[in-house]
This record gives C-alpha cells, sequence and structure tokens, in this order.
C-alpha cells in the first residue's frame, strides 16, 4: 500500500508540473490573458473585460517570455503589425508594464492631430460623427459623448469618443515623424489616453510588441471574482466576442 501511495502521489505530482509546463507554453508562445483597468479604449474596450491577446501575431521577444527573460535578442517569426491593429505592448519609460492602445502609425508615417482630426502623412482620416455614447453614473445621470466612427487609410473603421470636444492640448499636437523599427498607438477613448502624444509613453519600439488583442472571454461590471454578483454585473452581450 505504501508503495502504490509513493507512486500516486509521484504521478500526481508530474502531472502537475506538466500541466504546469503546458500552461507556461501556452501563455509565453499562444494566448495570453489580460484585464482592463482603465477607460482608455472605450467604447472599443471597457473597464472589467477580460481578454486573450495572440503572441503569435507579431512574433516573439523576450518581452513575450516570463520575467521578460533576455534570451531572445530582438524578435523572431516577426510580422509587420497592421495599422488598426488593438495590441498590447511593454512601455517604452517603463517596461514593467502593459499597456493596449490602437496601433496608428506605421514606421516612417508622419502622425499629427489637428482639431481633433487625425492626420497620417498629410492626409486627413475620415471621421463620421454616429450616435452619442451614452454612461450612467448609477444615480440616474447620464452622461451623452460624441462618437464618432473614423476610418484609416487601410479601410479599418472604429469608434473613437471625444468627450472634450477638438480643443485641448492632446487635440491638437507637432507632427510625430515614427522611426524605423517603431510604432505611433493611440486610445479610442481620445481625450483620456495617456499614448504616443504624451512624452511618457512615445513611439513603440518593435521589441516591445507583446500582441494583438483577438478576444474578450468575459465581461464584469466589477471585479470578476466576485461570481455570485454576475447575474447583475456582468456583460453577457459581450462574452466571447471579437475585438475589432
Amino acid at each position: 500500500m505504501s508503495q502504490n501511495n509513493g507512486g500516486g502521489l509521484k504521478d500526481t505530482v508530474v502531472t502537475v508540473l506538466y500541466a504546469g509546463l503546458i500552461a507556461l507554453s501556452i501563455r509565453a508562445f499562444a494566448y495570453e490573458p489580460f484585464s482592463i483597468p482603465s477607460g482608455s479604449m472605450i467604447p472599443t474596450l471597457l473597464v472589467g473585460d477580460y481578454l486573450f491577446v495572440s503572441k503569435m501575431s507579431y512574433g516573439y521577444s523576450k518581452y513575450s517570455l516570463p520575467f521578460s527573460l533576455p534570451v531572445i535578442e530582438d524578435r523572431m517569426l516577426f510580422t509587420e503589425p497592421k495599422r488598426g491593429d488593438v495590441f498590447v505592448f511593454r512601455l517604452p519609460t517603463d517596461t514593467t508594464k502593459d499597456y493596449i492602445k490602437r496601433l496608428i502609425g506605421l514606421p516612417g508615417d508622419s502622425i499629427q492631430v489637428v482639431d481633433g482630426i487625425l492626420h497620417i502623412n498629410g492626409t486627413a482620416v475620415q471621421r463620421e460623427h454616429v450616435d452619442d455614447y451614452l454612461i450612467d453614473n448609477g444615480f440616474g445621470n447620464v452622461r451623452r459623448i460624441p462618437r464618432y466612427m473614423e476610418t484609416l487609410p487601410n479601410g479599418v473603421r472604429h469608434p473613437i469618443l471625444e468627450a472634450y470636444g477638438d480643443d485641448g492640448s492632446a487635440d491638437n499636437t507637432p507632427v510625430f515623424n515614427v522611426p524605423e523599427g517603431h510604432y505611433f498607438a493611440m486610445g479610442d477613448n481620445r481625450d483620456s489616453s495617456k499614448d504616443s502624444r504624451f512624452s511618457d509613453v512615445g513611439f513603440i519600439p518593435r521589441m516591445n510588441l507583446i500582441g494583438r488583442a483577438e478576444f474578450l472571454w468575459i465581461s464584469i461590471d466589477g471585479n470578476g471574482w466576485e461570481f455570485w454578483k454576475w447575474p447583475v454585473t456582468a456583460r453577457f452581450s459581450r462574452f466571447f466576442s471579437s475585438i475589432d
């Protein structure tokens, strides 16, 4: 009996180790889960969204690996991101932090915002006003925020918000010339996003790309671990939806 029990314990430990290695491999090389802590990507992503990011989409760097192990010099199996991708990257000024934004500028592009209108390589991007975005503060007061559909030069259409109009400091910027091997990122919630328009984010080095956001799996208006509140807090319509 003691030998059988010892063998059973060994098998259990080996099984747990294998399961852990498989989970780490999936997280490092296939899909990694992320959650959204801020409103910088509203209305595309909401606070409390839980999503999966494809590590395979842009290839791999040291930031793809647990603890950012420096075993990959630059990138391997690299595929160029596409304009309009919603992507996760390591913040250039603090590589312990992950950010999620929309990819607006590619290497060699010039980017400028003039009176709230995005310009890419000197051409204004089409922006069309659609129905307002409504935010309920929970006390019966609803705030209406202007929502637009923006169409990027490659045809990608996505919603943006302009909560405070088109005359803020980030609505009128200098021209940003994107260096080779770097990218320019912006949040869809244009007046409430710290992104490449600001020096503490700046251009995103290719090395810092983590992956493309692919799909939501759950969305909770509150603490996701409080599953007993899900009947009230879960946004079921967002479960298992793609990210565009």
